[in-house]
């Protein structure tokens, strides 16, 4: 079994003491520790699915991994996954300084986004970077003056809207989507000539196309394989150049509950390598350098969140509550989308009393719900939840709505435990905050 098909890190387990333990650490020790709430990863398990995805590909004769860095960048995240030989895909100035902080390789980044500013623009290319994804003719435009002003040469792919939609289990091809990204298939040429003609600072590599998030789908991997070759074939019989790079971008999914089923690592590697062979032998090219971006399944699985039961609410002949010291600005996912998540009590492996409950958090808002109906084990005041498959969307979508603080991040491993994100502090929630004077 692929780690993005598992609900739980690799290294969770039950102790001798019948609490839950992952990394060799117990989690119950954890929060005693550091306090709650909690960001608990998994080194393991974070280094085990990146090892399974370059073995997964390593049938290709050049192949560059690409953390999708949107899911969670943190500088020993970046320091982990460069040390297997991970490369980062960063779309902020944040996150490109980030990975600069954590002694990363900054030929190894592409610069991603649909809407980059120029100090933005101006930042990666003083600090290398190697590669910039072009979303629109603006970019084009700036990108070129940017790169003129510093005489130099910028490599560049062009990101594409290849027609392909996915809706996990369904997907639908058009001629032309919706989207804010990219350039539609329609306006190529014209950003080609472009660049052939007047954008003498920029030299295109490629093409960038990315189809959605939690990915269950397999053949939407080939299919878009199969746009981005065509294209590059067509590009080759108009202009008389062939493109060497294709970046596939990521979105393969994970189990959150039972219900998901997502792929496997190996099973989406061989259907992007199987599409990658036949159509470069239909269109008589040679076989590109790939990139691949994956990111929710890289990080989700190696994330727990810890809680700690409060108070608990029992609606008559309805619902029963139990309130958590976290919510929907730590993780955010369930409020915004419905997003679903398992859970177990961590300290009571040994009782076998299940009642089913909905946990809410601790924010003002009614939709400040966590998980809706779910068997606990005789959850009380002072228990600690431990929610499963946190490590994607969570710390990087958090917020101090309320003025609450953000929690700390811990890193585990062979029953050691290190702080990677410390907990935010009342002086820095309001370090920013300044009263004019005048008043």
């Amino acid at each position: 079994m692929s780690i993005n098909q598992n609900i739980k890190p690799i290294t969770t387990k039950v102790n001798e003491k019948g609490n839950l333990e992952i990394g060799g650490c117990d989690l119950i020790e954890l929060a005693d520790k550091y306090s709650t709430p909690l960001y608990v990863l998994d080194e393991a398990t974070l280094r085990g699915i990146a090892r399974e995805y370059k073995k997964a590909f390593s049938r290709l004769e050049t192949v560059n991994m690409m953390f999708a860095s949107k899911a969670l960048m943190t500088s020993a995240v970046a320091k982990i996954l460069s040390d297997e030989g991970f490369g980062f895909d960063v779309v902020s100035g944040g996150e490109i300084y980030t990975v600069k902080n954590a002694g990363v390789d900054m030929k190894k980044t592409t610069f991603n986004g649909n809407n980059k500013t120029p100090d933005e623009l101006n930042m990666a290319l003083e600090l290398n970077v190697g590669r910039v994804s072009v979303d629109n003719f603006l970019e084009l435009a700036l990108l070129n003056e940017i790169a003129k002003s510093k005489n130099v040469v910028q490599k560049i792919l062009l990101r594409i809207t290849p027609g392909i939609e996915c809706h996990t289990h369904e997907y639908i091809q058009t001629g032309h989507l919706d989207s804010k990204f990219g350039f539609d298939l329609t306006q190529l040429d014209e950003a080609i000539e472009l660049i052939l003609d007047e954008y003498k600072n920029l030299e295109l590599m490629g093409l960038h196309a990315h189809i959605g998030s939690q990915i269950f789908e397999t053949q939407v991997y080939y299919d878009e394989i199969g746009v981005i070759l065509k294209e590059i074939k067509r590009i080759k019989d108009k202009f008389n150049i062939e493109l060497k790079e294709i970046n596939a971008g990521g979105g393969l999914g994970v189990t959150y509950t039972d219900e998901d089923c997502p792929p496997s690592v190996e099973t989406i590697a061989n259907v992007i390598i199987d599409s990658i062979e036949k159509h470069c032998s239909e269109y008589n090219l040679e076989k590109p350098v790939l990139y691949i971006e994956p990111g929710r399944s890289i990080v989700a699985t190696a994330g727990v969140s810890l809680y700690t039961v409060g108070s608990s609410k029992q609606v008559p002949n309805g619902r029963k509550y139990i309130a958590v010291d976290g919510g929907m600005a730590d993780n955010p996912r369930p409020s915004m989308y419905g997003a679903k998540y398992y859970a177990q009590i961590a300290n009571k492996k040994d009782e076998n009393e299940m009642k089913k409950v909905t946990v809410a958090g601790r924010f003002c808002e009614s939709g400040d719900i966590l998980i809706k109906d779910i068997e606990l084990n005789n959850p009380q005041e002072g228990d600690i939840l431990c929610v499963y498959n946190t490590g994607a969307y969570g710390y990087s979508m958090s917020s101090n709505y309320n003025c609450v603080l953000k929690p700390a991040m811990v890193l585990v491993n062979s029953a050691q435990s290190d702080i990677i994100i410390k907990r935010q502090t009342f002086e820095q929630l309001i370090q920013n905050d300044v009263i004019p004077d005048r008043i």
